[in-house]
């Protein structure tokens, strides 16, 4: 049975509670979980907080978030007294980055943009990474039509570890409900039209009947929003 076999076997037909507590009971000290704290992230760390799973949960300090996205963060540590692991950009690649294209750089282009979310993002996601083997992130297959084409449970071969998204098969719906029943924090901008939340140059609301992923880097012309975090094969 391959590593990805058995990640499947052990949480088949499991909700994601029970799914989460599986894993972190197999794989000890080799898990973690990624949040940039959207409704999607927040219903995942309430259930590893209010179970006390052995699950480290980190995020990426782009130096570029929303006040509102630390305000939730603030509201998280406060709430559940636990610690969230924090990673931050390179800052060597960050200082000569803005010495020589300024600090908009990502406007300019498809190619400045992407080499942004590569300092602020990427580089410092493959360090949080380094030495596990599963990644637990917010993912739920209706956000795009790229993540449509996702499994919930999946290897990433540019990390080398399994990914799993618990709440992969959620609508938002559900996602809300979880939220106002278990008075989980979340960020005040969801309830300003952004449904999806990274960094605040890159970000606007989106308006009724625009795709989920819309509002991020909206200037750009392309399908395929996506940063480089989930990207699971170099030649994706």
């Amino acid at each position: 049975m391959s590593k990805i076999e058995h990640v499947e076997e052990l949480i088949k037909g499991k909700d994601p509670q029970e799914a989460l507590r599986l894993l972190a009971e197999n794989f000890r000290g080799e898990i973690v979980f990624s949040t940039s704290f959207g409704w999607e992230d927040q219903v995942i760390t309430d259930m590893i907080f209010s179970n006390d799973l052995s699950i480290d949960v980190f995020t990426l300090d782009t130096g570029r978030l929303f006040k509102e996205t630390y305000s939730v963060w603030n509201r998280v540590r406060e709430r559940y007294k636990k610690n969230i692991l924090v990673y931050y950009p390179d800052r060597v690649k960050l200082e000569k980055m803005l010495g020589e294209k300024g600090p908009n750089s990502f406007y300019e282009s498809v190619e400045n943009r992407k080499e942004c979310c590569g300092i602020r993002k990427v580089e410092p996601l493959n360090r949080a990474l380094k030495g596990m083997k599963i990644w637990v992130t917010g993912i739920r297959a209706d956000q795009s039509v790229n993540r449509e084409q996702m499994n919930w449970v999946e290897w990433d071969d540019v990390h080398q570890l399994i990914k799993v998204h618990p709440l992969f098969f959620w609508t938002l719906d559900e996602v809300k409900d979880y939220v106002r029943e278990h008075n989980v924090p979340y960020n005040s901008l969801h309830d300003r039209g952004f449904p999806s939340i990274g960094c605040a140059p890159c970000t606007r609301a989106v308006q009724p009947g625009e795709d989920f992923r819309a509002g991020r880097w909206w200037w750009e012309d392309q399908s395929k929003k996506e940063c480089g975090l989930h990207i699971t094969s170099e030649a994706s």
